[in-house]
């Protein structure tokens, strides 16, 4: 007989996952269930799956895993983490606005920001970008030169007037022998601005294993350290992706990468496993 797995699926700026508490259902399968259930068409739809568990190490409070739409496992997604603070808090496992999150890139300090005791943002910290010596720069005819960011997950952040290369052109680069565990690759300009303020980056992300996503909290952490390294822009930029806007800011203090963003129920189900 089939069991009933009871799911979630939120999103964070339009960064779908679908969400399993595992201390309640257990997928001895999650990449099959995956590939199988991010199907729009033939399952519920998303850019991935992300299973929910309670930390057995001291240092954290819950963990994450979250696989991409097929199969593969990420070592981290901000949106997605935003989206488990609100989960937690909103569904009752946790009375606590700052969680420890433990995710294959590490531990990971969630803040939630409330409304009436809703969660209205959660501002994630991400800890320190690795960055790679320009040795390791990839050039190509069609975009020049970018920069490697590393946020516990490999980026190259490119900025272009044509940020919307990004099917073509992702397609090709998260493939491309120079990174032989494949990529996330951002397309980015710097908007126009009026007056002083924070810059804004039009960003659009070619998601390593689930291609164009609406946004990816890693990848605008990546690309705001790249346009504050190449002189774009300072220590907090506004990241405008297909699915919505997160503020990132690279503090000088601890070095640590902060996103902060909303994070939205979508609906609640039942699906076979």
């Amino acid at each position: 007989m089939a069991q009933k797995i009871r799911f979630t699926k939120m999103h964070g700026c339009g960064n779908d996952y679908i969400y399993v508490d595992t201390t309640q259902y257990d997928i001895p399968d999650p990449q099959a269930a995956s590939i199988a259930w991010s199907d729009r068409y033939k399952g519920i739809g998303s850019d991935g799956l992300v299973l929910i568990g309670k930390s057995t190490v001291p240092e954290a409070d819950f963990t994450m895993r979250i696989f991409n739409a097929d199969g593969s496992e990420a070592m981290m997604c901000g949106n997605a983490s935003r989206c488990i603070g609100k989960y937690l808090y909103e569904r009752g496992l946790t009375t606590s606005t700052n969680i420890r999150l433990l995710t294959l890139s590490g531990v990971k300090i969630l803040s939630l920001h409330l409304i009436n005791n809703k969660v209205d943002t959660v501002t994630v910290d991400m800890g320190e970008p690795k960055l790679e010596d320009e040795s390791q720069f990839l050039s190509h005819r069609a975009t020049g030169k970018g920069t490697f960011v590393s946020m516990g997950n490999p980026h190259y952040v490119i900025f272009t007037d044509n940020v919307d290369q990004v099917g073509e052109t992702g397609r090709v680069l998260e493939h491309h022998p120079a990174f032989p565990q494949r990529c996330n690759i951002e397309f980015a300009t710097p908007l126009p601005l009026e007056g002083q303020g924070e810059v804004s980056i039009r960003t659009r992300v070619w998601e390593r294993g689930s291609g164009i996503t609406q946004a990816c909290g890693t990848g605008a952490c990546a690309t705001a350290v790249a346009a504050a390294l190449t002189g774009r822009a300072g220590r907090t930029s506004q990241i405008v992706m297909d699915g919505g806007t997160l503020t990132i800011e690279w503090r000088e203090s601890d070095n640590h990468v902060y996103m902060t963003g909303p994070a939205e129920f979508v609906f609640d189900g039942e699906i076979s496993l």
